[in-house]
């Protein structure tokens, strides 16, 4: 039976995800969202897995897209993975209602808990609880391919809150519009080498390279890789983020993330 795990992942957490949840179920190809959505044909999967960060309690715009157009079997098992910092949101439901339009089924949602990276609202935590965070995820890992594996179907981890409800009303509903023309308040202070890794770096492919420093498009993702990544930490978003603490996966390289668009 072959199986693929889906992946988009800007510092490293949902990429860690996708191959610890390939190891544990096994004869699985690991694919980056960006590269999928260039292939037009039927994927040869009988298994589909897709993992992705919770953006303002719902999906990242790209995965939105993808959802859309990749072309998968029609009884194909699918589930989804959020990695989040927090909760939620509906990004199962939303993920299970564009699929239904498109006569596919998602079969299970899970999301597992992963240290936060959305500088401008808040810092790295310290080390110490990533360390934590990442032992929970082992067992949370293990729990969820013994659920793929077995076929179960019906899982669909979200709060039924309404708090949870209406902060995606709000957040995902009033800004997911602005997103892409975001790029706009990202800037670069003088710590910058002009190394270009954040061109690079970017999954789609947002940022240019001028004479004199980086310059953002109007397609941004709002992932911050860009941010994260930057080795003099030169880059910054609005007012909000200069002195606080980065983050990316510990063990996720800058190249396994430049992987998505090579």
């Amino acid at each position: 039976m072959p199986r693929a795990i889906y992946y988009f992942s800007a510092t490293g957490n949902s990429l860690s995800v996708a191959r610890h949840l390939a190891q544990k179920i096994g004869d699985t190809t690991i694919i980056a969202v960006t590269k999928a959505l260039k292939d037009t044909r039927e994927q040869p999967f009988d298994t589909v897995g897709i993992v992705y960060p919770v953006y303002m309690f719902g999906l990242p715009q790209i995965i939105e897209k993808f959802l859309k157009n990749i072309n998968l079997r029609p009884n194909a098992y699918i589930f989804s993975v959020v990695t989040l910092g927090g909760l939620p949101g509906r990004a199962h439901t939303l993920a299970k209602n564009i699929l239904q339009k498109r006569g596919l089924k998602l079969a299970a949602g899970f999301s597992v808990l992963m240290p936060g990276n959305y500088a401008p609202l808040y810092e790295a935590i310290p080390e110490e609880k990533q360390q934590g965070m990442f032992r929970e995820e082992t067992k949370k890992i293990e729990a969820i391919a013994e659920a793929v594996l077995a076929g179960k179907r019906g899982i669909m981890e979200e709060k039924p809150l309404i708090i949870n409800y209406l902060l995606y009303r709000i957040l995902y509903k009033g800004g997911m519009s602005l997103v892409p023309s975001s790029g706009k308040h990202f800037w670069v202070n003088q710590a910058c080498s002009k190394c270009g890794l954040c061109a690079k770096i970017c999954p789609v492919e947002n940022i240019q390279m001028g004479k004199d420093n980086p310059k953002w498009l109007d397609h941004c993702q709002q992932c911050m890789a860009c941010l994260q990544w930057c080795p003099t930490e030169s880059i910054q978003y609005k007012k909000k983020t200069p002195g606080r603490k980065r983050y990316h996966h510990p063990q996720i390289s800058a190249q396994d993330i430049l992987q998505q668009r090579e």
